[in-house]
């Protein structure tokens, strides 16, 4: 599912939860959606920070990805 879809679903549960509830089924596969779309945005975030190189004033140029993104 890409994150268009999730991110229908999402809103679709949403919704329905404010006009009538979900069921059980539909509770947990609300939270497993939004866990999954988190998870996409952190991997997403991650991977463009980890692409961000810096010139210092020496003239260095640093890429935190090498630099601070390993550290876990």
């Amino acid at each position: 599912m890409n994150i268009e879809e999730m991110t229908k679903k999402i809103n679709e549960l949403y919704h329905k939860s404010q006009n009538q509830g979900l069921s059980e089924e539909e509770k947990k596969e609300q939270a497993d959606l939004r866990a999954a779309y988190i998870q996409n945005v952190r991997a997403n975030l991650r991977g463009q920070l980890n692409h961000i190189s810096i010139e210092e004033e020496d003239g260095n140029i640093v890429n935190l990805g090498e630099t601070y993104g390993n550290k876990r």
